[in-house]
């Protein structure tokens, strides 16, 4: 947040992270200490708002669509090389949110010729997983029929376009059940916790879309659902209180020995999601 400059909602955060308990006292420092600075360097966005950590963003309304969609026609009117503009932006700059809004806006330009550009470029270059899903997202709203071949990670998959989920609520409901099942273990005793869980599995979710591990998700079990619900637990855990605590996590969730295996696999999916957003 800070890198791109949305100082009121980085202030919102660290407002909800020091009402939250359970943390080490050091931590609680160094967010007060945060937002004290926020505060001071930034006043005009420090007024408090009420915020909805749960909620999810709904689909454009068609009036908003319309309204962005006529801006990028001013634009190209204004500028006839401005569509090429957008494409470079997106396909040779780092993965930003200007990115995400050079991607939004590419979802109104009537330039049959971007479908096959964009589609080229998931086929032959190996992109981020989370640039590589906002894309096909932009595929999807520009209405965009059939399936994209591509590789995410080390698997070649095929994705229908039209199936691409566009908020979170397009994702299929075992998706969701998952973190239901993290809320009930976590949303009163350790609120920080399912935050970051929130956060997280909404981010592994759009970076998997189409893999194996994905489709394990949606195969209607009860005890998969478990199992990757524990696994989030426990990677979220282990990444705020710095050491793992699986011992105490796997019973919560009802993982027994002949579930491990499988639980293991599904915790190491996520520690390398975890992983390789560190790196990059």
């Amino acid at each position: 947040m800070l890198e791109n400059e949305r100082y009121g909602e980085a202030m919102e955060v660290l407002r909800f992270l020091l009402k939250c308990g359970g943390q080490n006292e050091r931590h609680y420092e160094e967010w007060n200490s945060l937002l004290e600075w926020l505060e001071a360097a930034f006043p005009e966005q420090a007024t408090p708002r009420s915020v909805d950590f749960d909620a999810e963003p709904d689909e454009d309304d068609p009036d908003e669509s319309e309204m962005a969609r006529q801006m990028v026609r001013d634009k190209v009117a204004q500028d006839a090389g401005y569509a090429d503009k957008l494409l470079a932006s997106v396909m040779t700059g780092p993965l930003t949110e200007q990115t995400i809004l050079a991607l939004e806006q590419l979802a109104y330009l009537d330039r049959p010729e971007i479908d096959a550009i964009l589609v080229e470029w998931l086929h032959d270059t190996p992109l981020h997983p989370l640039l590589q899903f906002r894309v096909l997202q932009t595929l999807r709203r520009r209405g965009m029929e059939g399936h994209v071949s591509l590789h995410r990670g080390q698997e070649a998959v095929e994705i229908e376009i039209d199936t691409v989920p566009l908020d979170p609520g397009g994702f299929p409901d075992a998706i969701t059940r998952i973190l239901e099942r993290v809320a009930d273990q976590t949303e009163v005793h350790e609120p920080t916790l399912f935050y970051f869980a929130q956060e997280l599995w909404s981010q592994f979710i759009m970076a998997i879309y189409g893999t194996e591990d994905y489709h394990s998700m949606l195969d209607e079990e009860e005890a998969t659902l478990d199992i990757w619900a524990a696994a989030l637990h426990d990677i979220v855990s282990e990444s705020l209180k710095g050491f793992r605590n699986e011992e105490e996590i796997r019973p919560l969730y009802g993982i027994t020995d002949t579930m491990r295996f499988r639980y293991e696999g599904a915790y190491r999916s996520l520690k390398q999601f975890v992983a390789a957003g560190v790196e990059d």
